[in-house]
């Protein structure tokens, strides 16, 4: 247990580190971002593709045999206490954890206990025997819940290896490459609710996935909490953001329209080392001295566009450009029009699912098993006198389950014997 512990805990702050380094990008990425010597570090120890990596493999395999271990060593004793908790000859032989009273009617006092019918039997010289065993699958809550976490963390880790995963986002109309897939995104429409002040209530993107080489397509509509399924992947409305279209003239003659979103570079068509960077988008523009330019509202009441322009990689300027301003270089107008929103998809897919949810089903089990139900015996002997000898026992309770025993004796007519022990849990 101290080793799975350990484990757990390496395995908990290797996720969390992990979550902080941006997933599957480039070298120059990460050297942009954190320096040359943090950027080389990110990429040996696999950080940037942190569930597919050697150590996350090993340390999930690690617990999972770990676990295994654990519940295969402690089967066998398990076993042997369920059966020695259904035979009445362990209550006979044994005073151990068991809680013992006499009277005279003791199917008032297994009715008071709330037992099941008992069943009668006798011991080897001719005595009478009254057995009851409620809750008895009780005893096994903890190793069934450590199965259950066995088979989350196996799913999980399996998922996670096996799995892909990919973010894709575009304005409707646009159609975008699903990573490496060979498939096709087209987002056929985007449609946003909005409340009255202007706040974000639900989004939702209409799709059509398509396979070229297969000529085959699937369509579906995907909101927040309402996935949907296309080609075995799951997409997720994830996010979203605002566009706008870039007209470009050259000499008053026009040149090129395309949809950009915000965040994205566009080449002049007939100059590609000229370069439009569309940085971000205010929907109702407010300049704040000391913080820069923002936003009032969600809604585009007084649209701003800031933009940069880079000529062979170098910045030539950069502003905001409010409602229908142009922008002039040289022989090019740039304008920025018709904006809206763009969609923010994750798409993923886990061969793996069916195995996370087996788990949490057993782990659930499990969790009820060990905490609402207690196994209780009871067994009752008639001496050679008539006096009936009733002793109980319960795994679970502790002092709980004695006050509860004496309270049903004394209404039971029964009165309490001996010092014995009693189960503390």
């Amino acid at each position: 247990m101290p080793f799975a512990i350990a484990l757990l805990v390496l395995l908990a702050a290797a996720c969390a580190f992990s979550s902080t380094v941006t997933q599957g990008q480039s070298y120059e990425y990460y050297n942009a971002q954190y320096g040359e010597r943090t950027a080389g570090l990110i990429l040996a120890l696999r950080l940037d593709d942190a569930f597919h990596s050697w150590w996350f493999i090993g340390l999930s395999a690690a617990l999972c045999l770990n676990l295994l271990c654990c519940n295969l060593i402690r089967l066998p004793l398990l076993l042997k206490r369920s059966r020695a908790f259904a035979n009445p000859e362990s209550f006979i032989s044994s005073g151990s954890g068991v809680t013992e009273a006499c009277g005279s009617e003791p199917e008032k006092l297994l009715k008071a206990l709330g037992m099941p019918d008992a069943k009668e039997m006798k011991t080897a010289d001719g005595r009478r025997i009254l057995f009851s065993v409620r809750n008895r699958p009780g005893l096994w809550g903890a190793w069934v819940c450590h199965l259950g976490i066995l088979l989350l963390i196996l799913g999980f880790a399996l998922g996670q290896m096996t799995g892909k995963q990919f973010t894709v986002y575009g304005l409707p109309g646009q159609t975008k490459p699903l990573g490496d897939t060979g498939l096709l995104v087209t987002v056929n429409d985007f449609q946003a609710e909005v409340r009255e002040d202007g706040s974000a209530e639900q989004f939702t993107a209409y799709l059509i996935a398509e396979d070229p080489a297969a000529d085959t397509r699937e369509s579906a509509s995907v909101s927040v909490n309402a996935p949907a399924s296309m080609y075995g992947y799951k997409f997720f409305q994830n996010s979203y953001g605002w566009g706008a279209d870039i007209r470009i003239t050259k000499d008053g003659q026009p040149l090129q329209t395309e949809a950009v979103c915000a965040g994205d570079f566009l080449a002049v068509k007939d100059k590609p080392e000229l370069v439009i960077y569309f940085q971000a988008f205010y929907p109702d523009y407010v300049l704040i001295e000391g913080s820069g330019p923002s936003s009032q509202s969600m809604l585009p009441k007084n649209p701003a566009y800031l933009y940069r322009v880079y000529y062979q990689n170098q910045l030539l300027g950069m502003n905001a450009l409010q409602g229908n301003e142009e922008l002039t270089i040289d022989e090019y107008t740039v304008v920025f029009e018709n904006p809206r929103y763009y969609t923010l998809l994750a798409v993923k897919r886990d061969h793996f699912t069916w195995l996370v949810l087996i788990g949490g089903i057993i782990t659930l089990a499990g969790l009820v098993l060990a905490f609402y139900l207690c196994p209780t015996a009871v067994c009752a002997v008639e001496e050679k006198n008539g006096i009936w000898r009733v002793r109980a026992k319960s795994s679970k309770g502790g002092v709980l389950f004695r006050e509860t025993f004496e309270k049903a004796a004394e209404e039971s007519g029964f009165s309490m014997k001996g010092e014995n022990e009693f189960a503390s849990g």
